[in-house]
């Protein structure tokens, strides 16, 4: 045993998360016999109608019993907590986890893995945890997501620990392939490095002892690059409805809802109107950020998306959008039902975006 046997490791990015765990737990093991890896959460176990003390009483005890299970043959146990927010918000609950992790007996292991939400903070709740553990001699670590500029360096690094070698431009082509490039900040990248790492086991068992090249990547990763509302809205603002419908394509196939697009349209319908109002009135520039109190960059943006339409273009817009929104209810204009159903949606938003967008 090498490593302490308590740790809390927090971030965005998920495959780096479950490395450190499978990493603890072989250097808490025997040379050729790492840890087991027990995980829990207050997700596991008893549905929705058990009460959250319930369901916290009961996953707090299984930890108790793991952790204080002295191993007498063969490996221990590393115990991994996932989310751990949901204990630390209630204080007693918080000072039993506390307990628990200053108790852990030599053969076992404990730690907290807390994946955050895409661009998120550490909920301030589980900074005492994260306090108590660091005063204990354990290992804290927080796994940031590589940035668009580090994960090229990201692919080569661990491609050369799978033996990949790459020709010049394949390691960019595939970060290209999974979204790396993306600059939209609303793009959740939690799962970016599990995605590339996988697709590098993908070439390595393509190519065992050759070289990748671009076609090769080209050939065998999918583009997988994530959807992003604000590229979307950004899209239809600026009147590109071809990329618009590719954009759209892609939010509804991640499983957002139709009736939440259409709203988030509507506010930048009505945003654009606003603005195009005031550019009419010769209102533009500094003038325009005192008068709508926005951020400078914002107001530079809609500026620019606003100055691609007439107040007639964004009205008659509006009116289609309305239609829209109501078909996606399943009520037509008169007030009468009518069918509907996500893909009639999914078209009719196509048909409203080459309708009302193309300039």
């Amino acid at each position: 045993m090498t490593g302490p046997p308590l740790a809390y490791l927090r971030g965005e990015d998920a495959f780096g998360l479950e490395r450190a765990v499978v990493a603890m737990a072989a250097e808490l093991g025997a040379p050729d016999e790492p840890l087991s890896i027990w995980r829990t959460g207050l997700d596991d176990g008893e549905g929705a109608d058990a009460s959250a003390a319930r369901r916290r009483e009961r996953v707090l005890g299984e930890i108790e019993s793991r952790i204080g299970m002295a191993p007498l043959f063969g490996g221990g146990t590393l115990v991994v907590v996932r989310q751990p927010e949901g204990f630390t918000r209630e204080g007693a609950a918080r000072e039993r986890l506390a307990r628990i992790a200053g108790a852990v007996p030599a053969g076992n292991g404990l730690a907290f893995v807390e994946l955050l939400a895409s661009g998120g903070r550490p909920p301030s709740s589980t900074q005492a945890l994260w306090d108590a553990v660091k005063g204990r001699g354990g290992t804290v670590r927080d796994f940031p997501v590589p940035t668009r500029e580090r994960m090229e360096a990201w692919i080569v690094a661990r491609g050369s620990e799978l033996g990949i070698r790459f020709a010049p431009g394949a390691a960019r082509a595939l970060a290209e392939r999974i979204g790396a490039f993306v600059r939209e900040s609303d793009v959740d990248r939690r799962r970016q490095t599990e995605l590339a790492d996988s697709e590098l086991r993908k070439l390595a068992l393509y190519r065992p002892d050759g070289t990748i090249s671009r076609d090769d990547v080209a050939e065998l990763v999918a583009e997988a690059i994530p959807g992003s509302t604000w590229a979307f809205l950004d899209a239809v603002g600026a009147r590109r409805p071809r990329e618009a419908v590719t954009l759209a394509e892609r939010l509804l196939a991640e499983a957002a809802p139709p009736p939440l697009v259409i709203a988030q349209l509507h506010r930048r319908l009505r945003d654009l109107i606003v603005i195009r109002d005031h550019l009419d009135h010769g209102v533009r520039g500094g003038a325009l950020v005192r008068e709508l109190k926005m951020q400078p960059f914002r107001v530079q943006k809609l500026e620019e998306q606003a100055s691609r339409w007439t107040v007639t273009s964004l009205r008659l817009a509006l009116d289609g959008l309305l239609e829209l929104d109501l078909a996606s209810k399943g009520i037509s204009l008169d007030g009468s039902t009518r069918q509907m159903s996500d893909g009639r949606t999914a078209l009719a938003l196509h048909t409203w975006l080459a309708d009302s967008v193309a300039p």
